[in-house]
């Protein structure tokens, strides 16, 4: 049996895909669009099934260079982090904090230059927990920043984020009236937010780079992923109140790059199984 046919079995197909926050993969539609999404991360629209959401999420099930990975030095390379030069616009009066039912993500401005590449930012994400690994180690959190090039090719800055006594200032903001968006499609705004000091710590950071996807459908491959080695703190009673509301929204650890997809070795098994 064809490992597609096999699996589309688990779920009817559906025909929604993800969209996160730039023009090619993440645009902003309409409220209704961006909340309602038949993809999620367990269950009978969880990731074992996204390819059959959307014909064009086939790189879910048969890509080879997918994310989220464990990172370690034999699959990454490591720079300095003041290779990068990261700027995120400073909001005085607070930008948007919105739940799009699959993620927290707040639309934002900046710049990055990656590998003499200029890049626009699109927006920042939130997963938890962390989606990668270092060492084999995971995170209470994770935020994506999303950017975008003039070719459309994507570049991702990902800071892990862990428990600690005190927020790091920007955490605390962003974070203020997230008690305000329990359900998907609410909207509240964030404090005022400055990334000086998140840019100052980028730059005294070792940060981890691969080539890898999407991690929603449609796990589009060829992202310029740059995950951040310190992790930056959250306290307590806030990551109580982020996961109260993202619950989980984490996708599993992929295969080492250019390896057979997860699922096409998972069918494998199956279908020696079943003869």
């Amino acid at each position: 049996m064809k490992f597609q046919s096999l699996i589309s079995f688990l779920v009817p197909t559906a025909s929604a895909m993800c969209d996160h926050g730039t023009s090619h993969f993440y645009k902003r539609n309409p409220l209704n669009s961006r909340a309602q999404g038949t993809f999620s991360h367990q269950g009978a629209t969880g990731p074992i099934i996204w390819h059959t959401l959307a014909n064009v999420n086939s790189a879910c099930a048969l890509g080879t260079a997918q994310s989220p990975i464990n990172v370690k030095a034999s699959n990454s390379k490591e720079v300095a982090g003041s290779s990068l030069t990261f700027a995120v616009d400073t909001y005085p009066e607070g930008a948007e904090l919105e739940n799009l039912g699959t993620a927290l993500q707040v639309p934002a401005n900046g710049t990055l230059t990656l590998k003499n590449t200029n890049y626009s930012l699109a927006q920042f994400h939130f997963h938890t927990p962390s989606e990668h690994l270092i060492n084999d180690e995971y995170y209470p959190l994770e935020v994506h920043f999303v950017w975008e090039a003039a070719d459309s090719s994507l570049a991702v800055v990902g800071f892990l984020i862990e428990v600690a006594r005190t927020s790091d200032e920007l955490l605390t903001s962003i974070f203020a009236n997230v008690a305000d968006i329990t359900g998907a499609g609410d909207i509240t705004h964030t404090e005022s937010l400055n990334f000086t000091a998140l840019a100052t710590h980028l730059s005294k950071s070792t940060v981890f780079q691969y080539s890898g996807s999407l991690t929603t459908p449609p796990c589009t491959e060829g992202i310029s992923w740059n995950i951040v080695s310190e992790p930056i703190s959250i306290d307590v009673a806030t990551y109580v109140k982020v996961k109260g509301i993202m619950k989980f929204n984490s996708r599993y650890i992929q295969d080492i790059n250019g390896e057979k997809n997860l699922l096409q070795s998972a069918m494998a098994g199956i279908q020696a199984l079943t003869g």
